[in-house]
């Protein structure tokens, strides 16, 4: 995705309320050991920006004075009731760097799981984003965890989760192996299966 951003040299809060009453969202730029670099970005090209899930989780080439560079966004700072964005952050790529990055979980085959389908249960999605470690030419942009197998009562771990070639699991998560998605059945139907264990036993009994 192409992001396009303009050089500004003011910073301090009476400079950044200034640039977005203008209609601009004030940014830097760091990392790759070169020095921080003060951006602007249209504010609503930013914000319909950010509702797509591949920002969040892409290589972005960002146009900086007409050269373009790869970032990873970093940070975003939002307004707490009104629909702005105050300040946003974006790390530099070197090719030959691996990266930490947070990227979505696409659950696939949820509806026509067995879980669901055989079993009744509700699937809760313990979550919805990892962390992983890749160079910058592997990272996916989502990962997908297929559910059609999935068994109700069972839990997947964040292990259980296959990984893209040459992509791996954030050192933390590879330790503790966390829950992601659990498939619980309802009490009200665990009930009913049981009564209908004991009915149909009764009538075995009687008929015998």
């Amino acid at each position: 995705m192409k992001v396009i951003a303009q050089s500004r040299s003011q910073q301090g809060t009476g400079a950044s309320r200034r640039l977005r009453r203008s209609g601009k969202t004030p940014g830097i730029i760091y990392g790759a050991g070169s020095a921080p670099q003060l951006i602007a970005l249209d504010q609503n090209a930013l914000f319909h920006a950010l509702e797509k899930e591949a920002f969040h989780a892409s290589i972005l080439d960002l146009e900086l004075d007409g050269a373009s560079q790869p970032v990873l966004l970093r940070d975003v700072q939002r307004h707490p009731f009104k629909p702005a964005v105050l300040h946003i952050d974006f790390q530099r790529v070197e090719a030959e760097k691996k990266i930490h990055k947070k990227v979505p979980l696409h659950y696939l085959n949820q509806e026509i799981s067995k879980a669901v389908k055989l079993g009744g249960a509700i699937i809760t999605h313990v979550m919805t984003e990892i962390e992983i470690i890749c160079l910058p030419a592997h990272l996916p942009e989502f990962i997908e965890v297929d559910l059609s197998e999935l068994s109700a009562g069972q839990s997947l771990h964040i292990k259980d989760v296959s990984l893209p070639s040459h992509v791996e699991l954030a050192l933390y998560l590879s330790q503790e192996n966390p829950v992601i998605l659990s498939a619980t059945v309802p009490s009200a139907t665990e009930e009913a299966g049981a009564e209908s264990a004991t009915s149909e036993g009764n009538d075995t009994s009687a008929a015998a």
